[in-house]
């Protein structure tokens, strides 16, 4: 079965010097390398997955991935709320790729509408045509979209949703104003220009980054107001609505309401992210509307693709999209990249709008969101010294922990707390790989607060999976930290 990993790759030596070949020779017929089949992925078993991942993905995320267990796993199936591994056993999903299963997994209304494009063989790239699978898409989102959010930029990802939206933004605000406000503990994606304003020097690395960043505090208006005032060159101001990356951490309503008004008063243009809190994840379609205020651009992407496609859309007001690509002249600045509006993304999109709404997943992620934290906040006031905080809204709820010496008996903190920096997020590893390995639950992590754990489940959870987390959960806190800490260990020399 590992015969291939053994195998070497055929050395490539520069061709000797030939004849031109006369008109209506065949051409050589090449050699095929040494190919695996979609078959042979199927069949590919726990150990030569893990040799392929470290000889040509990431062999440093192996690290992590055996730290938590999670490597010794092989999904072969997920339907709803489950994965199913190798072994047949299930896997409640309360991670849902960081907000990309709104809809659960392999949802059957999105793969009857895959299969139906498919079977007819209708267009996918119509860059040379209009497509009215991408038109209708833009309609639908500009329907569910307040005000004059009704201008439509489709991509692929969160990162190049935000891209366009930052372009645009730029554009709109002109070039004697080229600064863009971004808050700490942001996360806007990876490419190199969105990357400028994301807070995070493991992201961030050594790249040669954008220069026109001025960061605040999160969540403080009184700072957004100094900057305006201060850097007058100052066009726009990118923010998520819920930071994800930074711990599930929002704003009140009256910080939302202040910056509508100072961003009017200066005439800056708020950029809203909503990657990953927007299509319904907090209660509502946008994370924004709970505030009762419209930003000026914002994006979406994650849970718009159904969970079966890459797909993403930038949002602005008409007036600012007119302003940056409204003539002739610069309408091609930005327009639609290759695979931006697919026809089959497009229409696994569509469909995806119209499951949000036509079967109750936004409500029902309000209201047994709210069922959820109600839950977790029992289980805080059970374990007061394990659990600090219960945070978000809808299924977008964030939960920390308090630092390693605080968890533990009072004779023991003063010796642990001088470490406690460096034991950021071990609790968070333990605890996740415990809930995975002896509760079959999936969760996931926060970058750059690492006491937190998030939850993001698919907005079908119901009441009885929220049952079965909080169940699952609580059996473990049981065990008080010594016993997590020693089950964990044991785990890894197991």
């Amino acid at each position: 079965m590992l015969d291939f990993l053994t195998k070497k790759k055929p050395v490539v030596e520069a061709p000797a010097m030939q004849t031109p070949m006369p008109e209506g020779a065949a051409h050589a017929q090449l050699d095929k390398p040494d190919l695996m089949s979609v078959a042979d992925a199927k069949a590919m078993g726990v150990p030569a997955m893990t040799e392929l991942f470290k000889a040509h993905l990431n062999p440093g995320q192996l690290h992590f991935m055996k730290l938590l267990g999670f490597h010794k796993i092989k999904i072969e199936s997920a339907e709803g709320m489950y994965y199913t591994d190798q072994n047949g056993r299930k896997i409640l999903d309360f991670f849902g790729g960081f907000g990309s299963l709104a809809l659960g997994h392999n949802h059957p209304r999105i793969l009857e509408t895959r299969k139906v494009f498919q079977d007819e063989k209708r267009h996918e790239i119509a860059m040379a045509f209009m497509s009215q699978y991408a038109a209708a898409l833009a309609h639908n989102i500009a329907a569910c979209s307040p005000e004059d959010l009704d201008m439509v930029f489709l991509g692929s990802s969160g990162s190049e949703a935000m891209e366009a939206a930052l372009k645009v933004a730029e554009r709109a605000a002109g070039p004697e104003r080229p600064l863009v406000v971004y808050a700490e503990n942001s996360f806007h994606g990876k490419t190199k220009g969105v990357l400028s304003i994301t807070d995070g020097p493991l992201y961030r690395g050594e790249f040669k980054l954008l220069d026109n960043g001025v960061k605040v505090p999160f969540s403080d208006i009184e700072a957004v107001e100094a900057a305006f005032k201060a850097h007058p060159e100052i066009g726009v101001i990118c923010l998520e609505t819920v930071q994800g990356g930074g711990g599930i951490i929002g704003a009140d309503s009256s910080y939302w309401h202040k910056l509508r008004d100072l961003c009017d008063e200066h005439d800056v243009i708020w950029v809203a992210d909503e990657v990953q809190c927007g299509l319904g994840r907090t209660g509502r379609f946008y994370a924004f509307e709970h505030h009762g205020v419209v930003p000026d651009v914002t994006a979406l992407a994650k849970s718009l693709g159904g969970g079966k496609c890459a797909m993403a859309a930038m949002i602005a007001r008409r007036d600012i999209y007119m302003k940056a690509y409204g003539t002739p002249k610069t309408a091609m600045i930005h327009a639609q990249a290759t695979f931006g509006g697919i026809g089959e993304a497009s229409v696994t999109a569509l469909e995806t709008i119209n499951v949000l709404y036509e079967e109750g997943l936004i409500d029902n992620a309000a209201d047994t969101g709210a069922y959820l934290i109600a839950e977790l906040e029992r289980l805080k006031a059970k374990y007061p010294q394990i659990i600090k905080d219960v945070r978000g809204q809808g299924f977008m709820v964030g939960l920390e922990f308090h630092d390693f010496s605080q968890t533990l008996p009072a004779v023991l903190r003063p010796a642990v707390a001088m470490l406690d920096d460096k034991l950021k997020g071990s609790l968070s590893g333990f605890i996740g790989a415990l809930l995975l390995r002896d509760h079959d639950i999936l969760v996931a992590f926060t970058e750059y607060n690492r006491n937190v754990i998030r939850l993001e489940p698919p907005l079908i959870c119901e009441r009885s999976h929220v049952d079965q987390f909080i169940a699952g959960f609580d059996a473990l806190l049981g065990r008080g930290i010594v016993a997590i800490v020693r089950d964990f260990v044991k785990s890894q020399v197991s």
